[in-house]
């Protein structure tokens, strides 16, 4: 079970090693596992987080200025108050006010965040350089160079437009298309979601996914693949480690008293609003949990407890500040490439974490991995639910509206734009509404 959950950490090796060390991502993932009550959640840092906290601190700036190990501690420092923050939010009830979202905004919601994972994918299977080459040919259209440049310019907030825009020119121009990452891809995917079909039933779920990476990489080795890959895996440190119960985990704590004297209430003008700030960050990062959960819930039948996942969070946060880790959340695409490769408990969270920690000096041989192949394992968790929205075809009326209405707005701008919006619209359309019911009746 954890040993397929392993391969979506794979899929994000790259993010983790430019977010945190990947051990430390593995810690709080199984601390992780043993508080949350989905089976199918995983956490870790994501674009988002690591973004949100790069702007709140001024990242760039204090890396200039005091480098980056002290950066490091910083970062920890506001993990820890982020997960204070949740853990705060947990005790006072935000948790039972967030589960009662109007179901519309939650599906509309989860639906544009796929939308966004989906469009996240694209470049690095269609592309030899991925993301940048998509940029780099965007750029240089005139006319949807224009368009990027004027989302840039006149709403900054709409990350997800810009992202939507380089999708859909993806699309529209196949002449640009890279032949081997593409054929990687498309087969790839194809396998991922009809492979099984033609794998003995023997086999646990999952098999596919490890055939596709396998394969690939091979073939990159052997053939010289000359596209965007893994990349290189940074070395351990041999003397580093925890002994627990005679086992050496090579994970290494930061000094807490270090955590401690971080200069970030100086980073916000002072205790205050370095409260606010992280309360604020507990809540909106409680929001892609949360969509995750909800699409479980309505997808798979899996109740589960608003508190206890937003102190799941806070747990997650705090130990994340214990290994110089960003603040961490619920992961939609990895949550589910968990589901579809059949796990069945939180075990499987913890296992992968496990995994990774003891076999990580062995994961150089994913250096060659052709990301193409990764983003085919992503592609073929969320295709479907995107082309074929189930979900938000069963609203009716102004259901349908509201779902609709915040699916697109969370995938043109980010998920916290979408999901408030989301809310806000719905709650308007219910107010507009009112006083014709009252009238008919």
């Amino acid at each position: 079970m954890g040993t397929f959950t392993k391969l979506w950490k794979l899929c994000h090796i790259q993010q983790l090693t430019k977010s945190c060390p990947l051990l430390q991502c593995a810690t709080f993932r199984r601390l992780q596992g043993v508080v949350t009550g989905s089976p199918f959640m995983n956490a870790g840092v994501t674009s988002i987080t690591a973004l949100m906290a790069k702007s709140d601190l001024d990242g760039e700036s204090f890396v200039n200025e005091y480098g980056e190990e002290r950066y490091i501690e910083l970062v920890a420092a506001y993990s820890l108050w982020v997960g204070i923050a949740s853990a705060v939010l947990a005790v006072v009830g935000f948790g039972k006010l967030a589960q009662g979202v109007p179901n519309p905004v939650k599906r509309g919601f989860k639906y544009g965040c796929s939308v966004g994972v989906l469009v996240s994918a694209l470049p690095n299977g269609l592309f030899a350089r991925g993301g940048k080459q998509l940029k780099g040919l965007v750029a240089s259209s005139s006319s949807w160079g224009f368009v990027v440049k004027e989302l840039k310019a006149r709403a900054p907030a709409a990350t997800g437009a810009v992202n939507v825009a380089g999708f859909l020119f993806s699309l529209t121009h196949p002449s640009e298309w890279s032949l081997t990452p593409t054929l990687l891809f498309l087969i790839g995917t194809w396998f991922v979601m009809d492979g099984k079909k033609f794998l003995p039933k023997s086999l646990p779920p999952g098999t596919e996914v490890i055939l596709v990476t396998a394969i690939a990489t091979v073939y990159s080795v052997v053939f010289d693949y000359d596209g965007a890959v893994v990349g290189e895996i940074p070395d351990l440190d041999p003397d580093a480690g925890l002994k627990i119960f005679g086992l050496t985990l090579p994970v290494k704590l930061l000094d807490f008293q270090k955590i401690l004297d971080a200069p970030l209430a100086e980073r916000f003008g002072g205790y205050p609003f370095l409260f606010v700030s992280a309360t604020l960050f507990a809540a909106v990062n409680f929001l892609s949990i949360m969509g995750i959960a909800s699409g479980f819930e309505s997808e798979n039948g899996i109740e589960w407890s608003a508190p206890r996942e937003l102190m799941s969070q806070g747990v997650s946060c705090g130990v994340a500040a214990l290994v110089g880790s960003a603040p961490v959340s619920g992961s939609m695409s990895r949550s589910l490439v968990s589901r579809m490769t059949g796990t069945t408990s939180q075990l499987a969270c913890m296992l992968t974490a496990l995994i990774w920690i003891f076999m990580l000096p062995y994961m150089s041989v994913m250096t060659p991995t052709p990301k193409a192949a990764l983003s085919s394992v992503i592609m073929s968790a969320v295709v479907k639910s995107v082309l074929v929205p189930k979900d938000l075809m069963k609203l009716q009326d102004l259901d349908f509206v509201s779902g609709w209405t915040t699916g697109i707005i969370t995938a043109i701008t980010s998920p916290t734009i979408g999901f408030g919006f989301g809310l806000l619209f719905h709650g308007l359309l219910k107010i507009a509404s009112s006083p014709k019911k009252e009238k008919s009746e």
